[in-house]
């Protein structure tokens, strides 16, 4: 039996390592020709060559998430390349300035909120128009920690993901009709670069996000495999039900498969007692 996804072409930002790095090689590895998008053009030469030695496909595509004309010439190289762009993962993102909210850098601040919040509006910007017109498509964002709870000392990464998250609901809605699905994705905690970041940071992180940091490093955290295997489902056919939600990767999300979502699960809204 087919995998859903041979052949379908899917766009990931932020490929050349990492957890964006992780999906684009397993989605690679289930039929799907993958577009690597990164600033650095040795990382994702690197990813181009792993995938394509394990007998996937691939196309580097070198951008900075904060230049929507960047972005919309590596969309229409993809296009032109492949003919379509099918699905989206925007996984582009830095952790920020570390510490108490008076002690960060407004300027940090600044950059954090436009990679991580104004990079994923230019990458759905780049690929929505056609997507629309075709009346198929697939986005995928990655959440991250602090969207739905609080996150001391990582006050910015945690604005900049909550905005994404209701970003990703709004065009949901405005999309709706038009038969292309945008949810977020937190794909927990994984080693990356940013694991190192906040050990790094000491005491400025919080003895909490040391203590989880430490066992990630460690551990390795969430497998690669149960990752890859959500976005598989939220990039198919089979998640056309499935729209404007954060749905974690510890979720029990494979009750999903066959049943609607009630409105307010999966999402910002708050259920208050009065």
């Amino acid at each position: 039996m087919a995998n859903p996804l041979t052949n379908k072409n899917i766009l990931i930002t932020g490929a050349g390592r990492g957890i964006g790095k992780r999906l684009a090689m397993g989605l690679a590895a289930k039929g799907a020709r993958v577009g690597l998008l990164a600033r650095s053009k040795a990382e994702i030469d690197l990813a181009k060559l792993e995938i394509e030695h394990a007998g996937g496909q691939a196309l580097h595509l070198r951008a900075d998430v904060r230049e929507l004309d960047q972005l919309q010439a590596a969309a229409e190289r993809m296009r032109v390349h492949w003919g379509s762009i099918d699905i989206l993962i925007a996984a582009a993102g830095i952790q920020g300035p570390i510490g108490p909210f008076l002690e960060t850098s407004p300027k940090a601040w600044c950059e954090t909120i436009e990679t991580n919040l104004f990079g994923v509006m230019n990458s759905i910007r780049a690929v929505l128009g056609p997507m629309i017109e075709r009346r198929n498509g697939k986005i995928i964002v990655l959440s991250g920690g602090g969207s739905l709870t609080p996150r001391p000392s990582f006050s910015a990464y945690a604005a900049a993901k909550t905005g994404m998250v209701r970003m990703v609901e709004t065009i949901a809605v405005e999309v709706n009709d038009h038969n292309v699905q945008i949810n977020c994705m937190a794909p927990g905690g994984s080693y990356t670069s940013m694991t190192d970041e906040i050990l790094h940071a000491g005491d400025k992180a919080g003895w909490k996000e040391i203590d989880d940091a430490t066992t990630i490093r460690t551990t390795g955290g969430v497998q690669t495999d149960r990752q890859v295997q959500l976005a598989e489902f939220l990039a198919s056919e089979a998640s056309n039900h499935i729209t404007g939600k954060l749905v974690h990767v510890n979720d029990d999300w494979k009750k999903l498969l066959r049943s609607t979502v009630n409105p307010e699960l999966f999402t910002l809204r708050r259920v208050m007692k009065i």
